[in-house]
């Protein structure tokens, strides 16, 4: 599995291990409103809504929670403003960050994402700094033995992926955002267990960092989605089984 799916894996067994489900249902939330405020209330005319509503069911949010946030972004219920802003910068290294907010003040948000990455070692850049080091890309991701995942990825290509990549008993395959959802459908249609379909920035080549490098800019990176107006992280680190096992044995020491 790419360094993209661990991380996203980490990120959602730490939601639960750390009871942060208030936080984790917030961030779903936004996503929620401003998903239904840009295409409309309806999942089966709008994908992004669609993927919306499967993210916060998967993590076990109440329907009506999720129907109140749709119909607020919808417009059928007043609530904050919310903007969509994205960061740039670096970490340790010179590794590249890319920082997806939801925020009603501005201000705050840009104050709190730059704190955490001085304070780490790394800097807030310049709009366009590194957003050219990532292509936005739909990721699906399966799970099963090698036969199943090469005979899976090979049906996803008929289907109109790109590309894909197994390791271990994880595939993720790659399309384009417009082609993600005519893919998951194929797929479950062929009875194929999806366990997530997402549009996500994919780094065009990542970077490896000395352990200690690489070690705080996880940390960093960490610190950046704990934070409640940021949505997701990304960035160009080569995340190694090898690192992510240290880093959540390091993090698990520090509790």
């Amino acid at each position: 599995m790419s360094g993209h799916s661990k991380w996203s894996q980490i990120k959602r067994q730490k939601g639960v291990a750390d009871a942060k489900r208030g936080q984790l249902f917030t961030k779903l939330g936004r996503e929620l409103v401003v998903s239904a405020r840009a295409g409309g209330g309806d999942p089966d005319g709008n994908a992004r809504l669609r993927m919306a509503i499967a993210r916060a069911r998967e993590a076990n949010m109440p329907m009506d929670t999720i129907e109140r946030a749709v119909k607020r972004g919808a417009g059928a219920a007043d609530g904050p403003a919310l903007e969509e802003i994205t960061y740039e910068g670096y970490g340790p290294g010179g590794v590249a960050l890319l920082v997806e907010a939801m925020t009603d003040n501005r201000n705050r948000t840009v104050a709190e994402v730059r704190n955490v990455l001085t304070r780490g070692g790394g800097s807030l850049g310049e709009s366009g700094c590194v957003a050219w080091l990532f292509d936005n890309r739909g990721v699906i991701v399966a799970h099963g033995d090698a036969e199943t995942l090469e005979s899976t990825a090979l049906e996803a290509i008929d289907a109109g992926a790109e590309d894909f990549a197994i390791s271990d008993d994880a595939l993720e395959i790659y399309s384009t955002p417009s082609d993600l959802e005519a893919v998951r459908a194929a797929l479950i249609e062929r009875g194929i267990d999806v366990e997530s379909a997402d549009l996500a920035m994919i780094p065009k080549s990542t970077i490896a960092l000395e352990p200690k490098e690489a070690i705080s800019t996880l940390r960093i990176m960490e610190r950046l989605e704990d934070l409640d107006d940021v949505q997701r992280v990304y960035s160009n680190i080569e995340m190694s089984d090898a690192l992510l096992t240290e880093f959540e044995a390091s993090a698990s020491s520090t509790r």
